[in-house]
């Protein structure tokens, strides 16, 4: 039944055993932002267990405000990025690809919160999500430095070893800033509607090809959705949001990891696509589907400590053999349990578990 979960994908350079990617999840377990032979290990133990992509976490790029917690790691500077590099290789001698997720939260970080806490918070206009004005709307060589060092940190990750690169676009976070009206307020070239509020994460796009060339694969994860606000939609119909998507596949990106809270969930009326769905049909371009995949609920009941059931994968299974989507992202079911995917595979789903939110940090 599962079969279909475990073909060959390749995309440029990049080539992969199967259809199961780890997603990206904060676990803040890198003291002063230096992942350490534990998070070598963590995912070396799941690459070795039939994941054929591995995403970092988000690791932070190299501006004073990009972080918000010092226990996240860091892509910048000689320590964190030599233990990269050690992540790197445990990943390929267990068998495994890897991307790091590039990261800045924006304005979701406190002020005075991060390893930096002086730095001030990066934003597209200084505004909060609630529209109030909290610092000055930033210039054009503050917004130019911001994108330079998502290249940087792309350039880094090449000399590394890293077989491709995924740039933070979603939830809320600095891009996701830029993408979103309430937030974005400028009247330059970075601002108005949206396919022009798209331009920053085009112009990283464009940076980190120079960066990384042609042949490297660059991942862009995205969301309707905020953090700030459950509710918020970029795009209110297929005609808006492809206009949007194909702004950004022109800029360069390879692949959209589509980022959702239960991927079962239709994205528009009339059609039961997801979001994946959509965005590979409006495109053409591979996707990712993440959201709740083998769990009965969603992952901010998880961060509240509730519990989630083990849910079918017959839907999902469906949906991949129709090709509605290319790779699927599990995200707590496989940091639960790294023989996760080796279980699926092997047809042992009686021996998957239900989700427990307490044990989180118990998670190796």
């Amino acid at each position: 039944m599962t079969a279909s979960l475990f073909t060959p994908f390749s995309c440029k350079s990049l080539s992969l055993p199967n259809r199961i990617v780890m997603a990206p999840m904060t676990r803040s377990q890198s003291p002063d932002g230096i992942p350490g032979q534990k998070v070598a290990d963590y995912y070396a133990r799941r690459a070795a267990a039939d994941v054929g992509l591995i995403i970092t976490e988000g690791t932070t790029i190299d501006r004073g405000g990009a972080s918000n917690d010092p226990l996240v790691p860091n892509f910048h500077a000689p320590d964190a990025l030599k233990g990269w590099r050690n992540v790197a290789e445990q990943v390929h001698a267990a068998g495994g690809k890897i991307a790091p997720q590039l990261w800045h939260v924006g304005m979701m970080r406190k002020p005075g919160s991060g390893p930096h806490p002086d730095a001030p918070s990066d934003s597209p206009s200084g505004l909060t999500h609630t529209g109030k004005q909290v610092m000055p709307e930033p210039g054009d060589s503050e917004v130019a430095d911001m994108i330079n060092a998502y290249a940087k940190a792309a350039g880094e990750a090449m000399k590394l070893g890293f077989d491709c690169i995924e740039i933070h676009g979603a939830h809320g976070y600095l891009i996701d800033q830029f993408f979103w009206d309430v937030m974005n307020r400028r009247d330059d070239r970075f601002g108005g509607d949206l396919t022009n509020r798209a331009e920053f994460a085009c112009e990283v796009v464009k940076q980190i090809r120079r960066e990384v060339g042609e042949d490297t694969p660059i991942i862009l994860r995205y969301s309707q959705w905020k953090q700030q606000d459950f509710s918020v939609k970029l795009a209110d119909t297929p005609d808006a949001l492809g206009a949007f998507l194909n702004v950004l596949a022109e800029a360069g990106v390879d692949i959209f990891h589509c980022s959702t809270r239960r991927f079962w969930e239709p994205e528009f009326e009339g059609s039961d696509m997801n979001l994946a769905g959509w965005t590979k049909k409006l495109t053409g371009k591979p996707t990712i589907t993440v959201g709740s995949v083998g769990l009965s609920s969603d992952f901010i009941g998880g961060l509240r400590g509730e519990d989630s059931a083990v849910r079918s994968l017959d839907d999902l299974i469906e949906r991949v053999d129709k090709g509605e989507f290319d790779l699927v992202a599990v995200g707590r079911a496989l940091l639960q349990d790294p023989e996760w995917a080796t279980k699926v595979k092997e047809g042992r789903l009686d021996e998957l578990k239900d989700y427990d939110a307490k044990a989180l940090g118990t998670y190796y």
